[in-house]
């Protein structure tokens, strides 16, 4: 197990992200062998097999030395027990996504790269702890996501990254979504609540009031302290009414960093492919198109080129000279 290096760069990717923007981007795709759904698996393995190479051909100082792939573990968490109706908003997992979370996990080990995911927190919350176990070491950290509950992560050594728009989000991007500097992103959101994890924060207040009140009062509990001084009546109120919907909601956004991982980080180094693996699974689950394609980018197996080789035919000099003489 290597030291880690301050030239070091690890991606951290929000598995449970790709796999839900997998299925709805793209079409319902089965296994002609079994009728298995398999459309969020192809896509998440075309995601993935996009991310590592473009990743490793990146020669500038953003290239990996580190890569793992982060799950949530189950549907519920730590964050059911504050607040019973944390996401209670959500639909169920449709019918044909769930049989398919067995092999997103399988095609993560068929790429060779390692996977982390821990009962009772989401992805977020080991995102969050290990980004800052590496930064303790003094290495980079690319966070491979759109979740917007992640930029609250972003400082000096972290940066962001959409695959989705190919965009990469520092302070200033997280500036104009939020009007705050990451670090105060969690007062932002514990004033203006969160309707897609529903988090109630404050009634009648958004992101552009809780920005502006956070700038002034430079955080939620001193705003919280001095709430009797706001200026609007009706603000003033409002905020002194649902005092404790802010504090609840913002132990609900606040990612935790202190996870008790039991993963190493240095046991995160990017590896080479496995090529015999990744084609076995990808025949397995019948995806002739990306497996061509990995095949085009990889090159055969060794045992393929042996096979290949064996029935090239064998060259008759004696034949060929017959041939010359009878012509």
């Amino acid at each position: 197990m290597s030291l880690i290096k301050k030239t070091d760069h690890f991606y951290l990717i929000d598995g449970s992200g790709y796999i839900f923007r997998a299925y709805y981007a793209l079409p319902p795709l089965s296994r002609k062998s079994d009728g298995l759904p398999t459309g969020a698996v192809n896509g998440f393995c075309t995601m993935l097999y996009k991310l590592l190479e473009d990743s490793r051909s990146d020669d500038s100082k953003n290239k990996p030395t580190h890569f793992v792939v982060i799950f949530d573990s189950a549907r519920k968490n730590f964050r059911n027990e504050i607040y019973k109706d944390y996401k209670a908003n959500r639909t169920e997992t449709p019918e044909d996504l769930a049989p398919q979370f067995e092999y997103i996990r399988k095609s993560v080990e068929a790429f060779n790269v390692t996977s982390a995911e821990m009962l009772n927190y989401e992805a977020d919350d080991l995102i969050a702890t290990y980004t800052d176990k590496i930064i303790k070491k003094g290495a980079k950290v690319t966070i491979v996501s759109g979740d917007k509950d992640l930029m609250q992560l972003v400082k000096r050594g972290v940066r962001l990254y959409d695959p989705m728009k190919s965009k990469v989000l520092g302070n200033k991007e997280v500036k104009e979504k939020f009007g705050v500097e990451p670090s105060k992103v969690v007062d932002v959101q514990a004033l203006a609540g969160d309707s897609s994890d529903n988090v109630p924060g404050v009634p009648g207040i958004g992101i552009k009031t809780a920005a502006e009140l956070i700038n002034k009062y430079k955080s939620l509990e001193t705003l919280l302290e001095k709430a009797h001084e706001i200026p609007q009546n009706k603000r003033r109120e409002t905020i002194l009414e649902n005092k404790n919907k802010a504090i609840l909601s913002r132990r609900l956004v606040e990612l935790k960093n202190d996870v008790p991982v039991k993963q190493k980080i240095e046991t995160f180094t990017l590896k080479k492919i496995n090529k015999e693996k990744l084609y076995d699974f990808l025949r397995e689950m019948e995806f002739n198109r990306l497996l061509s394609q990995v095949i085009s980018h990889y090159g055969e197996t060794f045992e393929k080129k042996v096979e290949n080789l064996a029935k090239t035919p064998i060259f008759d000099l004696k034949k060929y000279q017959t041939i010359l003489k009878i012509n």
